[in-house]
């Protein structure tokens, strides 16, 4: 991840932009983006900070604040899909989530809730339909002869 510039660099930026030097000038002396000086000179002339902000994702999940319900449904429905949490917080909090933000909730937790393929109960028995093909996908259970 890429790191903020040093707060000298940008003291001797907002300097120069406040002792009269154009915004474009000052890009031009120490090599730094456009965008990035103006952001830099809004952001001391309405705070009076010239510190970098924090850099990343902020901590936690969105879906931390509905732990007790996700979890209960999980109690009602031990075979709830990641799809269908999904659309009970969208219906009931109004808090839409992908899949891989419910997944990442339950990882985070250590919750695992595997669903298996039907298997047959022994070695001996048949892995394949007889209406699908070597190799098709056709049946979660095919296989490919050997």
């Amino acid at each position: 991840m890429a790191r903020a510039y040093s707060l000298d660099l940008r003291r001797r930026v907002i300097g120069a932009i406040d002792g009269g030097l154009s915004t474009r000038e000052a890009v031009r002396r120490f090599s730094v983006g456009l965008s990035t000086a103006g952001a830099w000179h809004r952001q001391w002339r309405k705070t009076g900070d010239m510190e970098p902000g924090r850099q990343g994702q902020p901590p936690g999940s969105k879906l931390d604040a509905f732990e007790v319900f996700i979890l209960s449904l999980v109690e009602e429905n031990k075979d709830i899909s990641l799809d269908e949490i999904d659309e009970r917080l969208r219906a009931e909090h109004g808090v839409g989530a992908v899949p891989s933000t419910v997944w990442l909730f339950f990882d985070k937790r250590g919750i695992t809730l595997k669903k298996r393929r039907r298997t047959p109960p022994n070695s001996s028995a048949r892995t394949f339909l007889s209406d699908a093909r070597p190799g098709s996908t056709a049946s979660p259970t095919s296989i490919r002869r050997s």
